[in-house]
């Protein structure tokens, strides 16, 4: 028989090996550089959809994509079930980070996700249809998603206390089919990518590359290729520092802004009298481009003119078609690698010789057969921004967010690189 010395030396060790064998089973074996999740476009609704797994055991859920989105929110109403599902109590770190200001006392009639007690709350909100709810809560769960190395797909990983907000079903209405939430990127602490920074130590970058068919989201750093041979683009990128607005245009500072000093048409700078254009917003929950009632009267005012002086001069105008009032006959306007061979657009931004260039492909709009609309919107006369560059300005172009520089990569159009952003490889190796 063991002295008991012995006895109590050998159960110090078989202690401190349990200790070893959970941590070793907490961190994770294997540290991505970068993390990649697909996104598809849903022809009906138009919005930017992705997928996460989520939950124990993994659950997929479709998500809408919402690039100044505050944070991950999922509807928690209807069948949300989960193992390793945590609520956040209030006053704990997570709650600090969130900087919540409230605090569920009492939730009945029995603790489930989205309704604990002792819980600090969040108002997630539909920011497609401008809707908020009060009532939100935040936790934590298990999230898995796919690493990258820029060109190719690695393995999956696992987060395993990846904050978010629980969400009321109402919340999901005028979202697409199938969609149970939103992925929020915007720029805070608990945004998607914050939190993939932050559990993996990343770079605090993501990138967006949007399209038609299959883009793609990545967090980390680049590089990021055109495709599974194609160059590394990250190196070619045109930069402008991201903008922290103030007052009713984002109270929170988590949307995304530029400056914007003028816009050209043809070369031919825009003439907006005293008009001063400021902050233009970049979004995926808008369509398309929305312009304040008096620039956009300027802009397609010059749109006209350079139209009829060159490219498409000749073309018939044809009546518009809502939401658009510029629409031509498609017919006799030609093809080009960028798309439709129309006038070019310029938005100018911290100088006159860096501006992001928008060809034919996003900016017009096939609204039918033999009908093609300039894809800007009037977006009245007392709108929160002046301007937003919507979904459709932003599709094949790369865009870098560097949140620790405070700065905004773009690449204007890869199509005149001959590639779009669905040439990424997405079969996994793992």
């Amino acid at each position: 028989m063991a002295p008991p010395a012995n006895n109590l030396l050998i159960s110090c060790i078989l202690f401190c090996c349990l200790i070893a064998v959970s941590e070793a089973e907490a961190q994770p074996s294997f540290r991505p550089k970068a993390l990649i999740l697909p996104v598809t476009k849903d022809p009906s609704t138009l919005q930017y959809l992705t997928q996460i797994n989520q939950r124990t055991p993994l659950v997929p859920v479709k998500l809408a994509l919402d690039l100044g989105g505050q944070y991950l929110w999922v509807d928690c109403e209807q069948g949300y079930v989960s193992s390793s599902y945590k609520p956040a109590p209030c006053g704990s770190a997570q709650c600090s980070l969130a900087n919540s200001k409230s605090c569920t006392i009492a939730c009945l009639p029995s603790p489930r996700p989205g309704c604990n007690n002792n819980t600090c709350g969040l108002m997630p909100e539909n920011t497609v249809v401008t809707r908020t709810s009060p009532s939100g809560q935040f936790g934590q769960d298990v999230v898995s998603i796919q690493s990258t190395d820029g060109s190719n797909p690695g393995k999956i990983v696992k987060v395993p206390n990846f904050l978010f907000t629980c969400g009321a079903t109402f919340l999901l209405d005028g979202l697409a089919k199938g969609v149970k939430g939103m992925a929020g990127l915007g720029r805070n602490k608990i945004s998607m990518p914050s939190r993939f920074s932050a559990a993996f130590s990343f770079h605090r970058k993501f990138a967006v590359c949007l399209t038609a068919g299959k883009g793609a989201v990545f967090f980390g750093d680049g590089p990021y290729t055109e495709s599974i041979l194609g160059p590394e683009i990250s190196r070619s990128l045109f930069y402008t520092p991201l903008v922290v607005s103030s007052g009713r245009n984002s109270p929170a500072g988590h949307e995304y802004f530029i400056n914007l000093k003028s816009i050209r048409v043809n070369g031919e700078r825009v003439s907006l009298g005293k008009d001063r254009i400021g902050l233009a917003k970049l979004s995926t929950t808008v369509p398309y481009a929305l312009m304040e009632t008096s620039v956009y009267r300027a802009f397609t005012e010059a749109y006209l003119k350079a139209a009829a002086a060159n490219n498409l001069s000749g073309v018939p105008r044809v009546a518009g078609v809502g939401p658009f009032e510029l629409c031509y006959n498609s017919v006799g306007i030609g093809s080009t690698r960028v798309g439709p061979a129309v006038p070019q657009i310029d938005l100018v931004l911290q100088s006159s010789n860096v501006y992001w260039r928008i060809f034919g492909a996003n900016s017009m709009v096939q609204v039918k057969s033999g009908v093609l609309c300039l894809g800007f919107v009037d977006g009245g006369v007392n709108p929160r921004t002046a301007i937003v560059i919507g979904g459709h300005q932003v599709e094949d172009n790369l865009l870098q967010f560097d949140l620790a520089a405070s700065r905004l990569g773009f690449s204007s159009s890869l199509l005149s690189r001959q590639t779009t952003c669905s040439n990424f490889n997405f079969t996994s190796t793992a």
